[in-house]
C-alpha cells in the first residue's frame, strides 16, 4: 500500500453523517489490545521500531538554546552502549528554538517539529496563527504542530474550524501539518471522530490526540477512534494520514499495545515513522531501559538516562 498524491476536498464534511461511536465495543477492543503477548525476538524489534517513531519534545516557558541543544543531542546518540540503535523521528520545539534545533541536527536524518498557532490553547487571531507557522517553517521546521480552535469547534461553527486548518496547511508550503485535536477538552468519544474527520478533510498530513498540557492525553480508546477514522478516510479517497498519539505513553508496554493495535488497525503501511509518531519523550528511557535488559539480562539504573 502506498500514498497516492490526492488533494484534500475544499468542501466542508457533512459531519452529521460521520457514524456514531460504539463506546462498549471500544472498549472491548481495546482490552484485546492489550492481552496480546509478543515473542522476545518481536519485543526487541518492536522496541527499536518505537524508538524511531518518537519525537522527543521540550516546550517549556524556561526551554533555552542550551537545552533545546541537549535534547538534540539525547536525540543524536540515545545510548552509545547499544550499537546500532535507530534515530528518534523528530525534535519538537518552540517556533523561536526551530534555528537553535536545525543547527544542532544538521547532517542528521532527524526531523525538526515546532508547535505553531497559539500552542496550546489556540486562543489567538488566524493573522497571528499564520504569522507563527511562517516563521517556523521559514526558521526550517520540516513539520508543524498545530492545535484546533477547540471553543469553536465545540461551538459547532466547523466552517472556521475546517477553514483555519486549510489557511495554516497553506501557509506551511512543504511541511508536514499535524493536527492536534486536544481530545481531553472535546469530551466525547464521538467528537474526536467528527474533529478527526473535519482535519483530515481540512488537509491534515497526521492528527494528533494532545498537546500533553491537558488531561487526559493520549488513551488506547481515543487513538482507536482516531485510527478507524484514518481507515474510512483512506478508503474513501485513497490517501494516507499519519497518526500520533502524544502525552501519557511513558512505559514500552504500553506503546507495544499501541503498536498491536496500529497494525490491526490500519495494517504495516502504517507502521514507519513515517505515518506514526508517539509524542512521548518520557517513553525513550523506558524504552531504552528495556533493550538495556534484553542485551545485558539486567535493568540499568534510571540514573544512566537524561530526564530531557
Amino acid at each position: 500500500m502506498t500514498a497516492l498524491s490526492v488533494v484534500p476536498t475544499t468542501r466542508l464534511p457533512d459531519l452529521s453523517r460521520v457514524p456514531a461511536v460504539d463506546e462498549v465495543g471500544v472498549n472491548e477492543r481495546v482490552a484485546r489490545f492489550q492481552s496480546r503477548s509478543i515473542k522476545t525476538s518481536s519485543k526487541v524489534e518492536a522496541l527499536k521500531l518505537i524508538l524511531s517513531m518518537i519525537d522527543l519534545t521540550t516546550l517549556e516557558g524556561q526551554d533555552t538554546p542550551g537545552t533545546v541543544r541537549q535534547l538534540c543531542q539525547k536525540a543524536i546518540h540515545l545510548h552509545d552502549a547499544l550499537p546500532g540503535l535507530p534515530h528518534v523521528a523528530a525534535v519538537c520545539v518552540y517556533p523561536t528554538m526551530v534555528h537553535v534545533a536545525r543547527d544542532a541536527l544538521q547532517g542528521y536524518d532527524i526531523k525538526v517539529a515546532s508547535v505553531a498557532t497559539a500552542f496550546p490553547s489556540g486562543q489567538s487571531t488566524l493573522d497571528v496563527k499564520l504569522d507563527d507557522t511562517r516563521m517556523a517553517v521559514e526558521a526550517g521546521a520540516d513539520e508543524i504542530d498545530m492545535v484546533i480552535s477547540r471553543g469553536a469547534f465545540l461551538a459547532g461553527d466547523y466552517r472556521y474550524v475546517f477553514d483555519e486548518i486549510r489557511a495554516v496547511k497553506e501557509a506551511c508550503g512543504d511541511a508536514h501539518l499535524k493536527v492536534i485535536l486536544e481530545t481531553g477538552e472535546l469530551g466525547t468519544l464521538d467528537r474526536v471522530r467528527r474533529a478527526s474527520v473535519l482535519a483530515m478533510h481540512a488537509g491534515a498530513d497526521f492528527i494528533k490526540t494532545s498537546t500533553g498540557k491537558i488531561q487526559p492525553a493520549a488513551t488506547m480508546q481515543v487513538t482507536f477512534v482516531m485510527l478507524q477514522a484514518i481507515r474510512d478516510y483512506f478508503r474513501e479517497t485513497g490517501r494516507m494520514v499519519g497518526m500520533k498519539p502524544a502525552g501519557g505513553i511513558s512505559s514500552a508496554k504500553l506503546a507495544i499495545h499501541y503498536l498491536v493495535m496500529l497494525r490491526e488497525t490500519l495494517g504495516n503501511a502504517w507502521m514507519t515513522p513515517e505515518w506514526f509518531r508517539f509524542g512521548a519523550s518520557s517513553l525513550a528511557n523506558d524504552v531504552l531501559m528495556q533493550l538495556m535488559k534484553q542485551s545485558t539480562g539486567v535493568y540499568q539504573s534510571a540514573d544512566y538516562f537524561s530526564q530531557d
